[in-house]
């Protein structure tokens, strides 16, 4: 047990919240990062500098892990960096637990990155090696970013009676130490946030607690895309695990002063 368990994506979004609560569960972790190790972090963690779309330092990274919890991510091809991942994690002979966080309804929104990620799926699946896939809904500060992104136009653009569930990062962070921590699982239930929110209603809430006004324009979007988002393909209601409301995490950003 004092093999580390590797958080590739150890700096992102869910990476440093996951890398938080291994800590704080006195777990041996290794942050896998394309940047070296900051001058001021003191945290008792293990750093691998690695780029995963070119396997530098890769093997290196991934020497004596007993878990790897692939939180890294690529919008342009995941299922590419994921192969690599999951082929140099063959090679070592210590055969660690492949954890992949993927996302609900890869296999019904025929978005290109949703399909990437459900490739990545099946790589992780086939790669030989003990795994655990977990899929959530988005998390909410990605629901905000999308509102915020648009800060400095005249209006917000939503799609048209596109609905979500956002779910807390850090509930997300608890169920993958969990993950990691236990045997192989293979395919566990998806995790969403405690609510189905329109997009519109989210975008509006976002607008307060940014304090900026601005006028909502909702967009209608033809095509098989948003018809299958339309349909829920993004939801995940008998799987409304997660506690924090999307209200709550934008209260939270407020009192840290993040808008």
């Amino acid at each position: 047990m004092d093999r580390p368990i590797l958080v590739t994506g150890g700096t992102g979004t869910l990476g440093r919240a996951l890398v938080a609560r291994l800590l704080a569960d006195d777990v041996p972790v290794r942050v896998m990062s394309r940047r070296p190790r900051p001058w001021d972090d003191d945290r008792p963690c293990e750093w691998a500098v690695c780029d995963l779309a070119k396997g530098e330092g890769l093997d290196a990274a991934l020497k004596d892990v007993r878990a790897v919890v692939h939180c890294a991510t690529d919008a342009r091809d995941d299922a590419a960096t994921t192969r690599r991942l999951t082929e140099a994690a063959a090679r070592r002979p210590e055969g660690p637990h492949l954890v992949y966080i993927s996302i609900v309804g890869v296999d019904e929104v025929p978005l290109p990155y949703y399909r990437s990620k459900r490739t990545a799926e099946r790589l992780v699946q086939g790669a030989g090696l003990p795994w655990t896939v977990l899929r959530t809904t988005q998390f909410h500060d990605l629901v905000a970013t999308l509102t915020t992104v648009q800060r400095r136009l005249p209006f917000v653009l939503v799609p048209g009676g596109l609905r979500c569930q956002p779910v807390e990062v850090t509930e997300v962070a608890d169920r993958l130490a969990e993950l990691a921590q236990g045997p192989p699982a293979g395919r566990v239930p998806d995790m969403a946030g405690p609510e189905v929110r329109d997009a519109r209603d989210l975008a509006a809430a976002t607008l307060r607690a940014a304090g900026l006004r601005r006028r909502i324009v909702s967009v209608p979007l033809p095509g098989k895309i948003i018809r299958a988002l339309k349909a829920g393909g993004n939801l995940a209601p008998d799987r409304a695990v997660g506690s924090g409301t999307y209200e709550e995490y934008l209260a939270a950003r407020a009192r840290a002063g993040r808008w």
